[in-house]
């Protein structure tokens, strides 16, 4: 089972490690949580730490207030993550999660300048990339249900627990909607290398919305293709972890 770091709610250890050659810092999709990444722990690197950020409004965290605007997000996220920071680490965000990871990274990389190894950003459109319409947050309450469940990442089985899906639903509208608005919010991209990462057959954001990603780095970018829909992070770990293993054996990339 992950803990909390030092009692930290912002991140979860789920995966510890005596003397880490890197942390990888994972950001889960709008509503997800840590399992998805803690099913990668057995595919990752064995000298590799990896954490999880958990945000307001799921597991221990369920009854905190939920963010409606980046800057606030993005502030005090970083700050849970400063302590992590000044070693090496790369970040890892999928669809939301990954917007999120990139602006980390950005403020990473200006405060602790040569720590983050690598930019992993999977089912994540690019900054200048508009987001398709209509606006998923602004659907009536059966509207929204549907497109979720269209989306796939949530159990079909969750949608007959009406108590559930009463608590989980304003945590998924409310990330959905921090995507939505996001754009490109600064004068410049990161000094980081990026490994954008896409499925042919992702119906919300492949390669069409994410080959943009070449444009907000000063180092290397690539784009590398993966099976699977949108939540591929799910279905096919196996590829995403070779993937994460092989880059961050080449830090420098």
């Amino acid at each position: 089972m992950g803990v909390a770091a030092a009692g930290d709610k912002w991140v979860m250890t789920l995966k510890a490690v005596a003397e880490p050659s890197g942390t990888l810092i994972c950001f889960p999709y709008a509503g997800g949580s840590p399992e998805t990444f803690r099913a990668w722990c057995d595919g990752i690197a064995d000298d590799v730490e990896v954490l999880c950020v958990v945000l307001p409004g799921r597991g221990r965290r369920l009854k905190e207030a939920r963010y409606e605007q980046w800057q606030p997000l993005v502030d005090d996220a970083f700050e849970a993550l400063s302590p992590y920071l000044n070693r090496r680490h790369a970040f890892y965000g999928h669809s939301f999660g990954g917007r999120l990871a990139y602006e980390l990274a950005h403020r990473a990389s200006a405060e602790y300048p040569g720590q983050t190894s690598r930019l992993f950003v999977s089912g994540c459109r690019s900054p200048d990339t508009p987001q398709r319409r209509p606006y998923m947050h602004q659907m009536t309450e059966s509207d929204f249900r549907g497109a979720v469940a269209d989306m796939g990442g949530t159990p079909a089985e969750l949608f007959e627990q009406e108590n559930l899906m009463r608590l989980l639903l304003p945590t998924v509208r409310s990330e959905i909607r921090l995507a939505e608005i996001w754009g490109d919010r600064h004068t410049s991209g990161v000094d980081v290398p990026i490994t954008a990462i896409y499925s042919p057959d992702d119906a919300i954001d492949s390669w069409r919305t994410m080959h943009g990603w070449q444009k907000f780095t000063t180092r290397q970018c690539e784009l590398v293709e993966v099976p699977g829909g949108h939540f591929f992070v799910d279905s096919h770990p196996e590829h995403v972890t070779r993937i994460v293993n092989t880059r961050l054996g080449n830090v420098d990339g």
